[in-house]
């Protein structure tokens, strides 16, 4: 099923298990996303001039795209991060049922 631009996944990155659980419970309990799945991952990265090895936990947010804005200021007001990362994905396809699972846990 085609989409057109009305859903999307958004990905973050938290320090920990902890601290990513804390978030996706705010953004699922605000209505702002569907779901977030927390993947543990290892990351290598460039900050202030070093090179970073650090474990973290992304998310996987399901959501609505007209709620982006909104979800990217609940994760900056919850995340410990100076910069966290806010990378969007548009979904354009999936199950007929899916999206509209989406579309009964999210805020329209």
């Amino acid at each position: 099923m085609a989409c057109n631009g009305h859903y999307m996944a958004i990905l973050t990155t938290c320090a920990d298990k902890e601290s990513a659980k804390r978030l996706a419970d705010v953004l699922v309990r605000t209505r702002l996303a569907a779901c977030a799945q927390l993947i543990p991952i290892e990351s290598v990265y460039l900050w202030k001039g070093e090179v970073c090895n650090e474990s973290e936990t992304m998310l996987l947010i399901k959501t609505k795209t007209v709620l982006k804005d909104k979800l990217l200021n609940a994760i900056k007001e919850n995340h410990s991060y100076e910069v966290p990362e806010f990378i969007h994905l548009p979904i354009t396809g999936g199950s007929p049922e899916y999206l509209a699972w989406i579309d009964e846990c999210v805020d329209r």
